[in-house]
């Protein structure tokens, strides 16, 4: 099944929006009164020449403090490279300008994996000069050093872990970031719910990683690692109990093979799956 990767940037991004422009903009955020904001519907541009319709990802209505007037934030996620996106983002500008007739603040956020120098600027010139230069702001995940967020308490930070600058070797210990970051910022569940699932999306550890980080969270120091572990049994728990309800009786066994080779107890196993003791310990 395809990620709509758009899908889970706006919601993410529409949760912390505050968040996000002080992680990435804080020259922005000082300038910006946050009790105005009003989430704008999308809007659908065509694009007449190249033949393809294009919707604008992210419209945040707000004020300048100190001012009346009010600014548009537009914010723009690219999954994907596009040689032309520049002049997308010069087009976007236009037509919102000629909507809104107000000061927009454009921003890309480039989240795709490859590592390359992406563009901030869009130029029309000719021999005898430019005709315009119209400049966006710009965030590239993938050049980002995660471990320079993990001290960081900010939610967007921690789902964004995902997105930076990671080797293979290191998805264990970013997952354990990740949680410790989740744990100190005591954020309800709902917004837990938000982040890991953004998180899990595009970090997925494999049974035997699951088991590795369980191992560097028996590690820790005896508090945090509680706290660690109360979220990770609570989310995984959460997990099976949804895979039960949907799942058929060949499914439960999966579900109860990977819970014991992940260390749970029988007797929890059973309750979760209701699967009979007799036949979960023929498992083993």
């Amino acid at each position: 099944m395809a990620i709509d990767h758009d899908r889970l940037f706006k919601e993410l991004i529409t949760t912390f929006f505050e968040e996000f422009i002080l992680l990435f903009f804080p020259q922005v955020h000082e300038h910006i009164d946050f009790h105005y904001l009003s989430f704008l519907s999308e809007e659908l541009f065509t694009d007449v020449t190249a033949g393809e319709k294009y919707r604008v990802d992210l419209l945040v209505e707000t004020k300048l403090k100190g001012e009346d007037g009010l600014i548009i934030v537009h914010i723009e996620n690219q999954s994907y490279v596009q040689p032309s996106f520049p002049e997308r983002m010069f087009i976007y500008f236009s037509r919102l300008f000629e909507k809104y007739r107000t000061n927009i603040v454009p921003i890309a956020v480039f989240s795709y994996d490859t590592i390359r120098d992406e563009p901030s600027s869009f130029t029309l010139r000719l021999p005898f000069g430019n005709i315009l230069h119209f400049r966006f702001f710009t965030v590239e995940l993938r050049k980002q050093n995660w471990r320079h967020y993990i001290r960081n308490d900010n939610p967007i930070a921690a789902a964004l872990l995902s997105k930076m600058g990671y080797t293979e070797s290191e998805r264990i210990e970013l997952k354990k970031q990740f949680l410790r970051m989740l744990v100190r910022m005591e954020l309800d569940e709902a917004k837990q719910r938000l982040l890991i699932g953004f998180f899990e999306t595009y970090v997925q550890l494999s049974d035997e990683e699951e088991q590795q980080l369980r191992n560097e969270v028996n590690k820790m120091e005896t508090k945090e690692k509680e706290q660690v572990l109360e979220l990770l049994i609570s989310y995984e728990q959460k997990g099976l109990k949804e895979g039960v309800k949907k799942g058929l009786q060949q499914e439960k066994r999966q579900i109860a093979k990977k819970m014991l080779v992940k260390g749970y107890d029988i007797q929890t196993i059973h309750e979760l799956t209701e699967l009979p003791i007799e036949e979960i310990e023929k498992l083993k």
